[in-house]
């Protein structure tokens, strides 16, 4: 993008920015309350039952209820009289977003005084059905049988994946992939992350077939990427990838580019790599706060309520006469935590400097603004319940790629006192990690993706660092994940195949021995970064600095800069240049 079309892109979000996104622009007649606080102690006082609506201001569907169901006087004055409504944005409470994430945008969920759950409902209700359902929830507020939590009595007391779980993981794996377009063989196509990097990993150890799966997915979700503006588009529907829904989320923008950046490692199609540099232009352009930290989403709707399939259709300049879609000025240290590690992936691969460069002033603005004492981390300004799991886990993870990618040993320190916070803070009494701290009625319980997110990143912390706290959280959270329960709750869940693979195996070990300033020594660790994969320990020993963080190696004193790949059983010889490295690999 040019410098005049940035600078009309910057001058446009302003604009954006500084619209009134207060509650004097929602159009229901419903009386919200916006704390939870607040509406469980009114709840408890009148004994009424707790409406929780969880939106999302990107979403086109909640816009559409605000309109149509909110807005109609018969479903305004039945809430206003007989329920307490608490009106939540999903993307400020990660916890409760993560424990009704199965329940889509907008999310209904009734509640009685003390949080328990009584009835869901996902998407759209139109105002004669939700007439129906308040009335039928007066007239008896007993829980329904789909309403309760379905959790485990108690969690496995291994934290090894057994035969049977495996096998059966393997199997749903395989029949829930679509064949002919790629993704899951279900009506909403999107990238699933775990399910491609999976099939790469096969991929990697030389499994054509699991190769040819994460390319016909990678492939397919390209579609996703607006070809205008850049940055992903949430998903389609129709059982293709060519009608999406158009809300543009942080946290998507950040995992899909850190698959096509790894995509791009492992099979170097040069497609993957525009795809990874359509996301990293979009979120510069788009979502970038001055402060270095990132928005957490653009609105899929250019007039609320309003489908925006023609207005995606046009052009740049076209969209542009219209105006462009909200973009919610909401800075959290998740989002902005997703997005740097996306950046640092793709820097370790395509080694531009201005990847480097916006991941590192991430990471200044998070440790500026959203640090909490221990090594934790705030999801806003001030949080109205938290911490949250999600906010911590995502910088962990993002330090680790920033060690990963430059040697620099204080994003490793911050990576373990991350991890040392989410161990004292957030463990679950039966196992596993909760997603947040309790702090009220609602009760906080582990949530399958982020113990999986959480169980990876700390097994690599572990073989990276040595820190003994890093082993031990991954154990506990494979100890949920192992639970049979817990595992085949999903159609398909290939994060947990990955977390046992990479706990049964050491990783990828590369290390450079030679100065900091010595060109020959970057040159080196810029091809070791770039190794495809994400289970990878690379390492930068310059012995001015000391040992390195975890020393279980004995390397050489040489005359000149060089890289050893090693195994837990031995070491290369001294590799000296790329194709030194090429050759060394070609063997194996």
């Amino acid at each position: 993008m040019n410098i005049f079309l940035r600078s009309a892109v910057a001058l446009s979000l302003a604009l954006l920015l500084s619209q009134d996104l207060s509650a004097s622009d929602d159009p229901s007649l419903v009386q919200w309350s916006r704390s939870e606080a607040e509406a469980f102690n009114r709840a408890q006082t009148e004994n009424k039952v707790v409406l929780l609506y969880l939106e999302a201001v990107w979403c086109h569907w909640c816009h559409v209820m605000d309109q149509k169901t909110y807005a109609d006087p018969n479903v305004a004055a039945i809430i206003n009289d007989h329920f307490v409504a608490l009106r939540v944005d999903s993307d400020a409470r990660p916890d409760l977003a993560n424990r009704y994430r199965e329940y889509g945008w907008p999310a209904t969920i009734f509640l009685n005084p003390e949080g328990i759950d009584l009835a869901k409902r996902q998407g759209y209700i139109k105002a004669q059905a939700m007439q129906r359902l308040l009335t039928a929830l007066l007239e008896d507020p007993s829980p329904e049988a789909a309403a309760a939590l379905k959790e485990p009595e108690s969690f496995s007391a291994t934290s090894e994946l057994s035969d049977t779980v495996r096998e059966t993981l393997i199997t749903r794996h395989r029949k829930r992939f679509d064949s002919q377009l790629g993704g899951l063989a279900i009506g909403r196509k999107f990238m699933d992350r775990d399910s491609v990097e999976w099939d790469m990993t096969l991929a990697g150890a030389g499994d054509q077939a699991a190769g040819e799966r994460a390319r016909l997915t990678l492939d397919g979700a390209l579609a996703l990427i607006d070809p205008v503006w850049g940055g992903v588009y949430q998903y389609s529907t129709f059982g293709d990838w060519d009608h999406p829904h158009f809300e543009k989320l942080a946290t998507i923008q950040g995992e899909y580019l850190r698959m096509y950046a790894l995509a791009a490692a492992r099979f170097e199609d040069p497609k993957y790599a525009r795809g990874a540099d359509a996301i990293v232009n979009y979120v510069r352009d788009f979502l970038r706060d001055s402060s270095g930290a990132f928005f957490a989403s653009q609105d899929a709707d250019l007039i609320q309520g309003e489908k925006g399939s023609e207005y995606f259709a046009l052009g740049d300049s076209q969209r542009r006469a219209l105006g462009l879609p909200r973009v919610d000025p909401g800075l959290y240290a998740r989002e902005t935590g997703m997005i740097t590690e996306g950046l640092v992936t793709w820097y370790q691969v395509s080694s531009q400097p201005e990847l480097l460069a916006m991941g590192e002033q991430a990471a200044r603005w998070a440790l500026q603004h959203r640090a909490l004492p221990g090594g934790g981390f705030r999801h806003n300004k001030t949080d109205p319940a938290g911490p949250y799991l999600a906010d911590t886990l995502a910088w962990g993870r993002a330090f680790l790629q920033l060690y990963l990618a430059t040697g620099e040993r204080q994003w490793l320190a911050h990576s373990v006192a991350a991890n040392r916070f989410i161990e004292s803070t957030f463990g679950y009494a039966k196992g596993g990690f909760a997603s947040a701290v309790k702090t009220g009625p609602i009760t906080p319980v582990p949530q399958l993706d982020e113990n999986i997110s959480l169980a990876r990143f700390a097994n690599l912390l572990a073989e990276v660092s040595g820190e003994p706290g890093a082993s031990q959280v991954s154990d506990r959270a494979m100890r949920y994940l192992s639970s049979p329960e817990v595992a085949l709750r999903r159609i398909t869940e290939a994060g947990i195949l990955l977390v046992d693979r990479e706990r049964a195996a050491a990783p990828l070990h590369l290390t450079v021995v030679g100065a900091k300033s010595d060109p020959g020594a970057a040159e080196l660790f810029s091809v070791a970064r770039a190794q495809a994969g994400w289970f990878r320990r690379t390492e930068w020993w310059d012995r001015a600095e000391g040992d390195l963080p975890r020393a279980d190696v004995t390397y050489p004193q040489l005359k000149r800069a060089a890289l050893f790949v090693c195994t837990d059983q031995r070491c290369s010889l001294p590799i000296y240049s790329a194709s030194g490295l090429k050759e060394f690999f070609s063997y194996q």
